[in-house]
């Protein structure tokens, strides 16, 4: 395919599939904005100026997820992902979701955006594409995803902080901004409503409901018309995953119903991602993987980067072939990308002594492009 690589209490799936059970309760492309139902208001009145999408055709990214906690595990991948960015120099970063622990903000000026997010990463100073995990949207139950319309107060952050870059619930970002034919584009995606821990109890944000289906079309449409040469799709669940969360549509080990199973997510990424786009980027496991681009899905490859706060093992039975894994500890990635290459480096942060290795690098030379008019 054209890569290379070197170098006793009850659990959380006890307790949440029986709650479930219960039925508890700006799209952009290419640097231009329209509005949605799920976008964020103007940054134009009194808001922040935003710091500008690259124009360049070369770019590195950094690649962290699950980092909302404000605790010490956050403060040393951030710490050790700045100095490595000061090293060799950053253009965007992408963050995957549960960016504010544990329950989410409660207003679109809640502090734990400064604690949470401005000021571990300072001195990181480029545009943060950010999505919606569980943990942003839930109520009661700290992770159920149960509270759809609260991820709507991270939307409206947009337009305060000159690095938070969520425009809507879902959008998508080309690089360089403007150019008719990108390097690259990034497309954002809200998975939580298809694979929350509890039932939806709003219609708005119900498997079938309106948000899914709109998402779903424009997702469609943008990747058929996107003439990236290289196109990732981020969000904060996966596709495939060798951690404790496993596979969609086998989420915590369950297959039935339309909620913790994520089998709509699953569903979502067969039948509109698979062999459209190269790359699924995931959080949600607070693990690092390379995961192979698999015959099964026709050349596009998951990578999930979830452990920029804590940590999580590996899953009893792994399903999925790997260039690389590494779990027990922290650490993030850096995407550096280009016409001809896309080169992933995964560094480990040591979560007692905040010390960061170089653990892998990973070469991915071919195109979906390439593949389909062989």
């Amino acid at each position: 395919m054209g890569t290379q690589g070197e170098g006793t209490a009850p659990s959380r799936r006890t307790v949440l599939a029986g709650v479930g059970g219960a039925g508890a309760a700006a799209v952009l492309g290419g640097g231009v904005a329209a509005q949605s139902a799920y976008a964020a208001d103007s940054a134009a009145d009194g808001g922040a100026d935003k710091l500008p999408i690259p124009r360049k055709a070369e770019l590195t990214v950094l690649l962290t997820g699950d980092a909302g906690t404000g605790e010490d595990g956050q403060w040393k991948v951030a710490d050790a992902a700045r100095a490595v960015c000061e090293r060799r120099g950053v253009d965007l970063a992408i963050g995957l979701g549960d960016n504010i622990y544990e329950n989410g903000p409660e207003s679109d000026t809640d502090d734990e955006f400064q604690s949470k997010f401005e000021r571990p990463n300072t001195g990181i100073d480029v545009p943060w594409l950010m999505v919606l995990g569980n943990h942003d949207t839930s109520g009661i139950i700290p992770g159920s995803g149960g509270w759809p319309s609260r991820g709507n107060h991270e939307v409206a952050y947009h337009a305060h902080s000159a690095r938070w870059y969520m425009p809507n619930r879902y959008y998508a970002v080309a690089v360089p901004d403007g150019a008719a034919e990108p390097v690259a584009e990034f497309f954002a995606l809200d998975t939580t409503p298809l694979s929350s821990y509890v039932l939806q109890t709003d219609p708005t944000y119900y498997w079938d409901g309106p948000f899914a289906r709109e998402q779903r079309a424009w997702l469609a449409r943008s990747l058929a018309a996107s003439r990236a040469r290289w196109k990732f799709v981020f969000a904060h669940h996966p596709l495939r995953n060798n951690g404790t969360h496993r596979n969609a549509g086998e989420y915590e080990g369950v297959t039935c119903g339309d909620y913790m199973s994520g089998k709509h997510v699953k569903e979502l990424y067969e039948e509109v991602v698979v062999g459209e786009a190269e790359f699924i980027l995931s959080g949600h496991d607070h693990t690092l993987q390379i995961l192979d681009t698999g015959a099964d899905y026709r050349g596009t490859q998951q990578i999930v980067c979830g452990a920029a706060a804590k940590t999580k093992g590996r899953a009893d039975e792994p399903s999925n072939k790997a260039f690389w894994e590494a779990y027990d500890t922290l650490g993030f990635m850096l995407l550096t990308i280009n016409a001809q290459q896309v080169v992933v480096d995964a560094y480990t942060v040591d979560p007692e002594t905040g010390e960061s290795r170089h653990a892998y690098r990973h070469t991915r030379t071919d195109r979906l492009g390439a593949i389909h008019t062989r």
